[in-house]
């Protein structure tokens, strides 16, 4: 998604509803009559409300969900309640733990809770303009009197990631970097920012940070940068958890999957034409688990710590 930097997310059946929390503790829903049993599925935390996960990569994270977050109570008529991680590994450990219901990962963490363990399943990622594929930029990145003009140049700086389990921060990053000559963990001095836009800060500066990478996003919105080089990064995937009700998922999907800017608007959401939302938000278009196979490939060539052995 992106959001960020990249970077969202039915109504249950009656049967769910009026058996309220205990859906998060079982797996069937006797109250429709004596003999009968119903799909009751799992929440993360109640029947009612949907815990919406996301990757905390940016300072404005929330404020530019909000609107997509509103959109989803709308068509779900349930109670969203926003849960921002303190960083990418506490959103996997909250998939793992089936702590969120909906969930905006990036590319990378997405492939780490799964392979960890976590049951969900990417449904839709954000695209920024229409007619645009699920995606967004990793760049390269240098202040703008920097005498530095390629990644070769990086090998011996202090350079800038996101975290080490950040897609655009750190994964590509450290495959180009490795396709340079330049060994991410050995070559250069790393600093890891935490987000997007405070990696962008960083080098603008200059001072902590030689040179670094952060998503498009919060490059273009940081003064006193160059671009010295930039790759295509598969968009970042809203999942849903696998346990919550079949009814529930499906009307999800159907109501978010190719869901725009201008429905989102018409629905009547607050602050859908923030400038906030319109330059992180145009779309959402679909993905399903086999997009992410890059990732996985990327991992291998990488041998990056966070992908696990």
């Amino acid at each position: 998604m992106k959001i960020s930097a990249r970077v969202v997310l039915g109504a249950a059946t009656a049967a769910v509803l009026l058996a309220g929390t205990a859906a998060c503790s079982s797996d069937t829903d006797t109250t429709a009559g004596a003999g009968s049993t119903a799909p009751a599925g799992k929440f993360a935390k109640d029947a009612g409300t949907l815990v919406f996960g996301v990757v905390p990569d940016t300072a404005s994270t929330q404020q530019n969900y909000q609107p997509l977050q509103d959109y989803i109570g709308k068509i779900s008529g349930l109670k969203v309640e926003y849960r921002e991680s303190s960083d990418y590994a506490a959103l996997i450990e909250a998939a793992v733990s089936g702590k969120v219901d909906i969930a905006s990962f990036s590319g990378f963490t997405y492939v780490t809770a799964k392979k960890n363990g976590a049951k969900i399943t990417p449904f839709a990622s954000i695209i920024t303009k229409q007619g645009q594929e699920p995606g967004y930029y990793s760049e390269a990145i240098a202040p703008a009197n920097s005498p530095i003009s390629n990644i070769e140049d990086f090998k011996g700086k202090k350079v800038c990631f996101v975290s080490q389990t950040s897609t655009s921060g750190y994964l590509y990053p450290s495959y180009n970097l490795l396709k340079a000559g330049i060994d991410p963990t050995k070559d250069v001095t790393p600093v890891f920012a935490g987000k997007h836009d405070a990696s962008a800060l960083k080098v603008s500066k200059g001072t902590e940070c030689e040179a670094g990478f952060a998503e498009d996003v919060a490059v273009e919105a940081q003064s006193g940068l160059k671009v010295v080089a930039k790759t295509f990064v598969v968009g970042a995937p809203m999942t849903l958890a696998d346990d919550l009700p079949a009814d529930l998922k499906q009307k999800l999907t159907t109501g978010l999957q190719n869901v725009t800017i201008d429905q989102i608007k018409a629905a009547g959401v607050a602050n859908a034409d923030s400038d906030n939302f319109k330059k992180t938000f145009y779309a959402l278009a679909p993905v399903d688990d086999a997009k992410y196979d890059i990732i996985r490939d990327l991992c291998k060539q990488t041998k990056a710590a966070a992908c696990g052995s």
